[in-house]
């Protein structure tokens, strides 16, 4: 491979569906609608929150948090991956590209935490329901959720800091963005280090959390099954229904990815699973928590409502 200082790599080729020119265009159309639905629905959900006092409860507080990466994460990626479909060059500058591989293991770790700590959240409502606002006040949100971005920082962006390596030619991306394990293979010199850092890493931000949620889940089921009322298994259930189907959206794709068999691995492959956890499930989080939460619902009415007053008063007026 061709060592060159890093200093003076002005930028890479970055691949991402250009071998399938044809699909470029309805791709562009496809993932801009994606992303505005993204931003839109993110973005309300947060809006809400703010809006209407009755939803400034901890579930939608670190719900808000999550919303905030969404729109994050899907903004760090799409917008370059949307130019590069209509563009005669597909490059990526290797200061962004760089960027691109701190934000989304920062982001990826930060989001693995907040979804632990919603977990945790969803086992106090149910299995201390009277003690609920009490045990998760204001101060100890906080705590939770700046703990989850803080923690992801310091388990993702600093020892990737303190490993990374120069990049050898070919400067060639055969992704959608830039992700470390793609420019793991790209490393210059021996790499033993980062991917020892990178296990260890994966288990403290991945493993570690998944057990948290997999205990929440499994305290929360045991609670459950106590309840006598089939009606109020069902409203227990219902509480955290939205929660663990974001929880295996997230995690049932990256188990897809480095889970399966060799003989089914493909770097195309690989691109559609990225599409999935990068633009996909950003933006159908929030529609999995508002269509499937009366809360949501009611508060979205009560804000249209109020919305609507105040435009009549100034027609009047």
């Amino acid at each position: 491979m061709d060592h060159v200082n890093s200093s003076i790599i002005s930028e890479l080729i970055l691949v991402g569906f250009s071998n399938y020119p044809q699909t470029e265009i309805p791709l562009f159309f496809l993932f801009s609608l994606v992303y505005l639905a993204n931003l839109f629905g993110n973005t309300a959900v947060i809006t809400l929150v703010i809006l209407d006092s009755s939803l400034q409860t901890p579930m939608y507080i670190f719900l808000c948090h999550l919303a905030f990466l969404n729109i994050f994460f899907s903004t760090f990626v799409v917008p370059k991956m949307l130019f590069n479909f209509l563009a005669s060059r597909k490059v990526i500058s290797y200061n962004f590209c760089i960027a691109q591989t701190y934000i989304t293991l920062f982001l990826e770790s930060t989001e693995c935490f907040l979804l632990a700590v919603m977990a945790l959240d969803r086992y106090v409502a149910i299995c201390y329901p009277l003690r609920y606002l009490l045990i998760m006040n204001w101060s100890v949100c906080v705590a939770l959720a700046l703990g989850a971005w803080t923690i992801g920082i310091f388990a993702s962006v600093v020892p990737l800091y303190l490993t990374i390596l120069p990049l050898c030619g070919p400067y060639v991306v055969d992704y959608i963005f830039c992700e470390l394990p793609i420019l793991l293979h790209m490393f210059c010199d021996d790499t033993s280090l980062v991917e020892t850092v990178m296990t260890i890493g994966g288990a403290g931000t991945v493993l570690f959390p998944f057990l948290l949620i997999i205990l929440s889940y499994l305290h929360i089921l045991v609670a459950v099954m106590k309840i006598d009322s089939v009606k109020g298994r069902k409203k227990a259930f219902s509480t955290c229904s939205s929660h663990l189907i974001v929880v295996i959206m997230y995690y049932g794709t990256g188990l897809i990815r480095y889970l399966r068999p060799k003989s089914l691995y493909s770097a195309e492959g690989d691109k559609l699973i990225s599409v999935f956890y990068a633009v996909i499930n950003p933006m159908v989080n929030p529609f999995i928590y508002s269509l499937r939460n009366k809360e949501v619902k009611e508060s979205m009415k009560k804000v249209m409502g109020r919305y609507k007053i105040k435009t009549k008063q100034q027609f009047t007026d």
